[in-house]
């Protein structure tokens, strides 16, 4: 009976293989664990669709819809899209990654994961796209491209169970099938989205969701028909006429284009009969030249002159105009027109007022942008600098006494800076003399001041409030002779002399971010050695959500300190003149302003304290649980252990809890296991959050931070993003896949001895 058994799953095993390899043969699927790159492409079955890559520059391969590689204008950026194949001019329906380009399409790939996930990743191999399909079965999942224009992912063995389709994700495109509004199945709105400017499909500033067809199908049976978002608003319909081989407009929603809501932008007109048909009214120009010079006309006009407010300015009198949407005004009934003049004018943020007579003698003042300012159907605009005139009266800058504003400041300047540099001199001469006299740097603001001992010692009441203690040093707080608030870290380990520890400390002193502690001044005294720091009324993470008396942070606060860490470290790794790898990357040495902004602290110190900080760290309380395997395998340190460290820290910011606490009720309890392996099954996260929050955190923001953090302790440091893709990913602006369980934990999942051995000693060194 065993054997018949075992027969009957080999012959089952045999036959999904075999459907597999034959389904990854068809020029049209994907199979489970197949990908392009190049030029490789897949077709519909009957030719009407193609993927592959390409830019707008080359030639498709023949046939009539493509789905691929795309580049609009720009040979270094490059999207996934659907497009008709055999139509002689490229006519894109649909882009995949439109927020996220990627560079180099040979080394960038389309993969169907065998859990029924389709990912995009570029060279660098983190993910930049993907459907977020999930396959309880592995393997059990391809991806078709239909002859409707419908990429879809669906079952194998049963293709009428669809896990993802392209349907569902509109860009500017509407094809004959796809449906448009609220979608119950995926809870979510279905719009149309334009793209930024015909080289760019980015989303655009215009959306429409699509209520019902202008047109009857019917009369276009063999025919290809469309409907697409342009870039200036209004939402077309075209048909193809095999004839003239072209796109034939059937209709325009709204016939007019300047009928289109902010259309043109702020302060500037719109004119249905001239080309281009936005432009900059008097006084203005174009916000951005360069999307105006590609028909991206919703940045709008700015000031040519900067607009100061004066009760004395003018107004332009432009007839023969309309505003199609009024927005940002406000009207004053019973009113004269010197009476409206006047409430525009002591009004410092309105820019322009209509005066309407015969209805009630209204007067209506635009405070702020102006929009939609559309031409009347006349041959020609008038306009006058009469205050009696009709019309609209745009409130203008005098440039002439723009110009005067200007030669008055030039005057001053120059009169300013001959006193400044005279005094400057002066200032030069003292300073100059008082450093030579006590051997002590500049003492501005701006630069670093060399305290003496006996100072720091009063400023500290003799060193008598330790704030904490660790690897580098004890910490003390002092204030200084004018109450500022300060932290003094005493040096321990120093093996430089003076002049080297001056140098040090120089460069790193001169380092200046928002996520990074200021460093005041630095005292140099026989063999001791003291960093003077800005004192952090909240004091660290630690404190705050691990210590023994924890505040409650709620989710906002701790993905705010997670972000603001992520930056201080992209400085440090990417910004800095030298690379600068802060080698102790946890929560005590992220510290709280008076508004809970992370500051990164000890930043610099491995490098301050020479090449043998390896030894330091490795006996440094709390510390070797954050250390990446690298440092106990002997290789090379890079900017990558760090993102290790802010890995394990990042783990510890969700669950509120060490992530050794838990072990000894087994090692699939320590936590960093527990998030992996949450992650790469598709667990719910929430289970992962610290219960103090009851839940309450963004669902997006929350599953971001899990799969950044399942990524940034992969143990080849050639899977780990960098601090700045970390940042990128959390802000939302680059996309992530699904990471998978580091090969560390999946040892320490196989011997739970060593797991428990490497947690001790964990808590023996913190």
């Amino acid at each position: 009976m065993d054997t018949k058994i075992l027969l009957c799953y080999a012959l089952r095993f045999l036959l999904c293989c075999t459907f597999i390899a034959c389904i990854s043969t068809a020029s049209h699927t994907i199979s489970p664990g197949h990908s392009l790159s190049g030029e490789q492409t897949i077709t519909s079955p009957s030719g009407k669709f193609e993927l592959g890559f390409f830019t707008p520059a080359i030639t498709p391969p023949s046939g009539k819809f493509e789905l691929g590689f795309f580049a609009p204008g720009i040979p270094q950026n490059y999207y996934v899209g659907i497009w008709y194949k055999n139509l002689p001019n490229r006519t894109l329906v649909w882009v995949a990654n439109r927020k996220q380009p990627v560079c180099e399409p040979h080394f960038s790939v389309l993969k169907l994961v065998e859990n029924g996930n389709l990912t995009l990743s570029g060279p660098s191999k983190v993910a930049v796209w993907s459907t977020n399909s999930r396959s309880r079965v592995l393997n059990s999942s391809v991806a078709k491209l239909l002859d409707n224009g419908n990429f879809v992912i669906t079952d194998a063995f049963n293709s009428s169970v669809v896990k993802w389709q392209s349907f569902d994700h509109p860009t500017d495109t509407w094809l004959p099938g796809a449906k448009l509004g609220y979608n119950n199945r995926t809870r979510r709105k279905l719009v149309l989205t334009s793209w930024r400017n015909p080289k760019t499909p980015a989303p655009g500033p215009f959306s429409s969701e699509l209520d019902e067809i202008p047109f009857n199908l019917s009369s276009y049976p063999d025919t290809f028909t469309r409907g697409r978002l342009e870039i200036n608003g209004q939402l077309k319909f075209y048909a193809w006429d095999q004839g003239f081989r072209e796109w034939t407009l059937i209709s325009a929603e709204p016939s007019d284009q300047c009928a289109v809501d902010s259309s043109c932008g702020a302060f500037s007109i719109c004119n249905q009969r001239s080309s281009p048909r936005c432009g900059c009214l008097e006084g203005f120009e174009p916000k951005v030249r360069e999307s105006w010079m590609l028909e991206d006309f919703s940045d709008g006009c700015v000031r040519k002159f900067p607009f100061h407010y004066n009760p004395g300015d003018s107004f332009l009198a432009i007839t023969d105009v309309g505003i199609g949407y009024p927005r940002n005004y406000e009207q004053i009934i019973n009113v004269s027109n010197d009476q409206c003049r006047l409430e525009c004018l002591i009004n410092c943020s309105c820019s322009a007022f209509v005066y309407n007579f015969i209805d009630s003698r209204r007067c209506f003042i635009w405070i702020g942008d102006l929009y939609n300012i559309l031409t009347m159907p006349s041959e020609s605009i008038s306009i006058s600098y009469s205050p009696d005139s009709p019309g609209l009266h745009l409130r203008i800058v005098d440039s002439t006494s723009e110009t005067k504003r200007k030669t008055t400041w030039i005057v001053i300047g120059v009169i300013a800076g001959f006193f400044s540099i005279l005094s400057s001199t002066f200032i030069v001469m003292v300073f100059f003399r008082r450093r030579w006299s006590a051997g002590a740097l500049a003492t501005t603001d701006d630069s670093l001041v060399l305290y003496k001992h006996r100072d720091l010692r009063r400023a500290t009441n003799n060193f008598s409030e330790k704030l904490g203690e660790g690897g580098f040093g004890s910490v003390f707080k002092g204030t200084l002779p004018n109450s500022t608030a300060i932290a003094v870290k005493e040096l321990r380990s120093m093996n430089q002399g003076e002049k080297q520890f001056r140098a040090e400390v120089g460069t790193i002193g001169v380092i200046q971010h928002i996520n990074l502690i200021r460093m005041r001044g630095f005292c140099s005294n026989a063999s001791k050695r003291f960093l003077v720091y800005d004192y952090m009324p909240n004091g660290s993470l630690q404190s705050l959500i691990l210590g023994k008396n924890p505040r409650m942070l709620d989710w906002n606060a701790r993905y705010h300190i997670a972000v603001g860490t992520a930056r201080g470290l992209s400085y440090l790794h990417e910004e800095c003149r030298d690379c600068i790898i802060h080698c102790d990357v946890k929560p005590e040495n992220i510290l709280l302003d008076s508004e809970y902004s992370p500051k990164l602290a000890d930043f610099g110190l491995a490098k301050l304290l020479g090449r043998d900080h390896s030894r330091v760290l490795t006996t440094m309380r709390g510390t070797v649980g954050y250390l990446a395997p690298e440092w106990f395998s002997g290789e090379a340190i890079t900017p990558k252990a760090d993102v290790f460290s802010y890995g394990m820290l990042l783990i510890e910011v969700i669950s509120g809890r060490r992530n050794r606490e838990g072990l000894a009720d087994g090692v699939e309890n320590f936590r960093p296991i527990r998030l992996a392996n949450a992650v790469n099954k598709g667990e719910d996260l929430f289970t992962l959050l610290d219960c103090r929050l009851e839940g309450k955190a963004d669902r997006d923001d929350l599953s971001r931070a899990c799969k950044v953090a399942c990524w940034c302790i992969q143990e080849d440091e050639k899977d780990r993003p960098t601090m700045r893709q970390v940042v990128q990913i959390l802000e939302g602006v680059l996309d992530i896949g699904v990471p998978p369980v580091p090969q560390f934990l999946q040892r320490l999942i196989r011997s739970p001895a060593e797991g428990i051995n490497y947690m001790e000693t964990t808590s023996e060194s913190g």
